[in-house]
């Protein structure tokens, strides 16, 4: 059974965080380059939080919003 709520602590590397966002690799670097994302360099290595990654995801969406008054 899968935990519906994953722990803060969850870090991604580079090629997972763009399989998950389903965007590039080249394009996450690009993101990091210009300080655009929340990251940690942990050995000389990026890693993301989940956690801040789906934060980070909230406050600078600019998708179509649900408005479910409309």
């Amino acid at each position: 059974m899968t935990d519906p709520c994953p722990s803060p602590d969850v870090f991604y590397d580079i090629t997972q965080l763009a399989g998950w966002l389903n965007i590039t690799e080249r394009h996450i670097r690009r993101l990091v380059t210009e300080r655009r994302t929340p990251h940690h360099k942990m050995g000389g290595r990026v890693r993301f939080r989940r956690f801040e990654i789906e934060q980070w995801l909230d406050d600078n969406g600019r998708g179509q919003q649900c408005n479910e008054s409309a």
